[in-house]
């Protein structure tokens, strides 16, 4: 990996993790009334269509192109799938599947990263009230902290790593825009010092791992070892970032050799497999897909979601809330039963009824 794959990734997580949602991938669950169908889910990814695209179309007189797919979509777990163009060369793929239950639909997650599905846990609870039945759904996705080999709670209190990732809870609620600022100022850099530590760790382990495979090493593996302190003060001096630096050259004075250098020339093995490593930490940080939802009646309470002006509920679902804990999505609406009103008021027609002629037949 040289340093301007490196640079490459910090600008590409820099974009993304300065936009609040990612536009081209949405995914979408509806529950429903019914109960041999009680909900479904789809995804819809969009792009622009390249020149190439339009090539391969054209004279065609159906879309029989499918568009290749970002990396956390897994296209197993759906069963049916459209592609179609739309306005301004934007190509859109919808993956649907209706489930029998929200367990099954939830054991069938259709996202992943690293290669791993995510994990979640859905339920749906229905509380009959005559006049009304209020439905229950939750989503809970499993935290992924785990990936990282230093826990987040080793420099910063779990607090403020949860306000960090998630905003729950809400620390700066109550206070100015000044304080509000300072508080913030106070926890990155201890996040930004964890993500460096977990980065530097990946490569030191790394090398380790295949140091055997180094032609000529300076010094030991042993001797590498013992140097992890030192090596580690070295490389970040005058830096807070890690994708800043240049660690081949930071390496190179250090040990006076070039002999690292192949573990960051993504050319050689050892480089695209010091690559995949890195990516598996940044690639959580650059995972974000809306969460929208759709409740039969009327939403009454959306949760952590923005209820939209078509009925639907937005939920901002990001790598980085699965950092610190699991992550749970929950909504109640209510569906108003029409019958059970005028049964209602048939039946206190029919009591008015019977009073009335009650009364006649005793003034009779």
């Amino acid at each position: 990996m040289n340093t301007s794959k490196l640079f490459g990734i910090a600008l590409i997580g820099t974009l993304l993790l300065s936009s609040c949602y990612q536009p081209d991938i949405v995914m979408h669950t509806t529950i429903n009334r019914t109960p041999w169908q009680p909900c479904e889910r789809e995804i819809t990814y969009s792009n622009i269509m390249s020149q190439q695209m339009r090539d391969s179309l054209w004279g065609k007189g159906n879309i029989l192109w499918s568009q290749p797919l970002p990396e956390c979509l897994n296209t197993d777990a759906f069963c049916s799938t459209h592609t179609e163009i739309g306005k301004d060369d934007t190509v859109s793929t919808t993956f649907w599947t209706p489930f029998k239950s929200t367990e099954e639909m939830s054991q069938q997650t259709p996202l992943q990263l690293n290669g791993t599905h995510l994990r979640s846990k859905a339920s749906l609870k229905k509380q009959f009230r005559w006049f009304y039945t209020n439905y229950v759904f939750s989503e809970t996705f499993y935290c992924v902290g785990d990936t990282f080999k230093l826990a987040d709670t080793l420099y910063a209190d779990k607090a403020l790593v949860s306000y960090w990732f998630t905003g729950e809870p809400n620390l700066v609620k109550g206070l100015s825009g000044a304080e509000a600022s300072q508080k913030l100022s106070e926890i990155e850099p201890a996040i930004n010092r964890w993500l460096n530590d977990n980065l530097i760790k990946v490569g030191f382990d790394f090398i380790v791992s295949h140091y055997d495979s180094i032609p000529a090493p300076p010094v030991s593996k042993e001797r590498f070892i013992e140097l992890h302190d030192s090596l580690v003060h070295f490389i970040m001096a005058g830096a807070d970032d890690f994708l800043d630096i240049k660690p081949e050259e930071r390496l190179q004075a250090f040990f006076h050799s070039d002999t690292y250098n192949s573990f960051f020339d993504d050319e050689t093995t050892l480089g695209k497999g010091l690559t995949d490593e890195l990516s598996k930490q940044l690639n959580i940080f650059w995972f974000n897909v809306p969460y929208t939802l759709t409740m039969p009646g009327t939403v009454i309470d959306a949760g952590n979601g923005a209820l939209q002006a078509d009925g639907s509920i937005l939920y901002p679902f990001t790598g980085e809330r699965l950092i610190p804990k699991d992550y749970t999505i929950v909504a109640t609406a209510r569906v108003t039963h029409i019958w059970a009103y005028i049964a209602t008021g048939i039946v206190i027609l029919i009591a008015l009824i019977s009073l009335y002629y009650r009364k006649r037949q005793k003034v009779s």
